[in-house]
């Protein structure tokens, strides 16, 4: 069967729902598929997603061995090699799915958040570069907020809401992606490949879709 954008969508989801339920399959993880595996990979999709230890990919999917090419790093945050990872497997791999992965009460996102405050102690330099790309985001939840509630000017001592600075990050990290990507954004142009926001909740085990480009209506 051809592994269309919407198939392995939809697939990826059901396989959510399983472990959302309690229900995983634990599917391709024994001793046959890892030599099956040995010579060869043919993942149906690539996941790009926070470090978190709480965002194992392939256990809220409810996937095995070789289902999924996953790259991560702490907030999920576009870099040359992120942008590289995921070109090899559209391009060598053919993977016709792009999940981008966020979640609730990222640490990266908070640091994000925590380090706008006019009283927020500097952050080692390599944590700081990390997280400047959330930047943007925070700010402009700020401002969603300031407008929202009063006509003062912005207290910057206000804390935004991290879930609505989560949703905004994972929207920005989608974008640059395919603003930074020609091949990426040329695939979904050709209807080859999909490209999937979504943010996992903690709590639930849930995947809730946010951001989705490309064909994917049931096929």
């Amino acid at each position: 069967m051809t592994r269309t954008p919407a198939r392995v969508w939809h697939e990826m989801a059901r396989g959510n729902e399983r472990f959302v339920a309690g229900e995983p399959l634990h599917p391709r993880q024994d001793v046959e598929r890892r030599e099956q595996l040995a010579a060869a990979q043919e993942p149906i999709a690539a996941l790009f997603g926070c470090s978190d230890s709480r965002l194992a990919a392939e256990i809220i999917f409810d996937k095995g061995l070789g289902d999924l090419f996953v790259v991560r790093n702490a907030g999920q945050v576009i870099s040359d090699s992120v942008i590289g990872s995921l070109e090899y497997a559209v391009a060598v791999l053919h993977v016709p799915l792009i999940v981008v992965l966020g979640h609730d009460q990222c640490g990266a996102v908070r640091a994000a958040i925590d380090s706008t405050r006019p009283d927020a102690d500097p952050l080692p330099p390599h944590i700081a570069q990390l997280i400047a790309p959330i930047a943007p985001a925070v700010q402009r939840v700020i401002a969603s907020e300031h407008h929202d509630g009063f006509d003062g000017p912005i207290d910057h001592d206000h804390s935004p809401d991290i879930g609505e600075v989560v949703r905004e990050h994972l929207r920005d990290t989608v974008a640059e992606l395919l603003e930074s990507s020609e091949l990426i954004s040329l695939a979904v142009a050709a209807g080859t490949l999909a490209v999937v926001g979504a943010n996992y909740r903690l709590l639930e085990g849930r995947v809730v879709p946010d951001v989705m480009i490309g064909e994917l209506a049931t096929s």
